[in-house]
């Protein structure tokens, strides 16, 4: 009985060998090739429908699930889609938005732009009403001469006009017999302040702006003038703004002097010197500055050249 059944084995039937190849996938295969032997033909159809059938079933379902799957994968690639659209008119509107912002912001800067040069001219405008100012209270003061540190009360007994008198042929003897016509000779202010100790400053208005000069000219030659021996200052009468505009150069002519350099400030507050036997103007600190920091090198080499050279042959 054992011959037999080794002999249907290595000698299997189309139909065994289609079922040993399908009955890992059917979940009801009749395992016992020894029943499928026994099986008439009938049984043998039977068995075979019925594991086609089973098999098409488990394929049915796997339809069904994979058309779900399937479903699914449509339905989250259709939200997918929609999200992406909503993401898409975000960033639409958001790139509107920039633009708008972008359009506002250069619109601000042009105005910003438009506002600056507007305030520029301004500012330009005010500046030269101011200089225009100033030079129309200097051209009333030119004749003046502002004469600082003569004590209180001396005008009472002999009058600003025998003071200046006494002033002139006491420091300026060339010019005593000059003949100097004035016109007005007052305090000012008017009113004496006693809160302030220094005394009030005396406006002399000369009737010749000559005169003036004449008198300043040789104050600036003598450098020390006096009255009774007292150290007085004759200046010339000035706007306050051109006062302070000339005020700021004096560190500058203090350290010059020093040097020999001859400053002298011109009107309205301009700095004269005298530098490597040339006359050199300057408006303002800065200008100087630049001048002073880019000086030749070669000036400063010529001048060590010629300080050896002095020493090594004095004459």
């Amino acid at each position: 009985a054992t011959l037999p059944q080794k002999r249907l084995t290595n000698n299997a039937s189309p139909q065994e060998t289609f079922l040993s190849s399908d009955k890992e996938n059917s979940p009801k295969t009749v395992n016992n090739e020894t029943d499928l032997c026994s099986l008439t033909d009938l049984e043998f159809k039977r068995e075979t429908v019925k594991i086609l059938k089973e098999l098409r079933e488990d394929m049915n379902s796997n339809a069904d699930t994979l058309r779900k799957e399937l479903e699914n994968i449509r339905r989250s690639q259709e939200k997918l889609e929609h999200s992406v659209a909503e993401m898409q008119t975000e960033l639409g509107a958001v790139k509107t938005r920039m633009n708008n912002a972008e359009e506002r912001i250069s619109d601000m800067e042009d105005r910003i732009m438009e506002i600056t040069q507007s305030g520029q001219q301004t500012e330009n405008r005010i500046k030269k009403l101011e200089s225009n100012i100033r030079d129309l209270w200097d051209n009333i003061k030119r004749a003046n001469l502002h004469i600082i540190e003569i004590p209180e009360g001396v005008e009472k007994d002999k009058g600003m006009e025998n003071i200046f008198e006494e002033i002139i042929p006491g420091n300026f003897p060339n010019l005593k017999d000059t003949g100097f016509k004035i016109q007005e000779a007052q305090r000012a202010p008017n009113k004496l302040n006693p809160n302030r100790p220094t005394q009030r400053h005396i406006i002399i208005k000369m009737a010749k702006v000559s005169d003036k000069e004449r008198i300043l000219k040789a104050a600036r030659e003598k450098q020390n003038v006096t009255y009774k021996g007292i150290p007085i200052r004759i200046s010339p009468d000035l706007s306050t703004e051109t006062l302070q505009a000339r005020r700021e150069w004096h560190d500058i002519l203090n350290v010059m002097k020093g040097k020999n350099l001859q400053p002298r400030l011109l009107y309205p507050a301009k700095l004269s010197f005298r530098f490597e036997g040339k006359i050199k103007s300057f408006t303002d600190k800065q200008k100087l500055r630049e001048f002073s920091n880019t000086k030749p090198a070669g000036e400063n080499k010529r001048r060590r050249k010629e300080k050896t050279a002095a020493k090594t042959n004095p004459k």
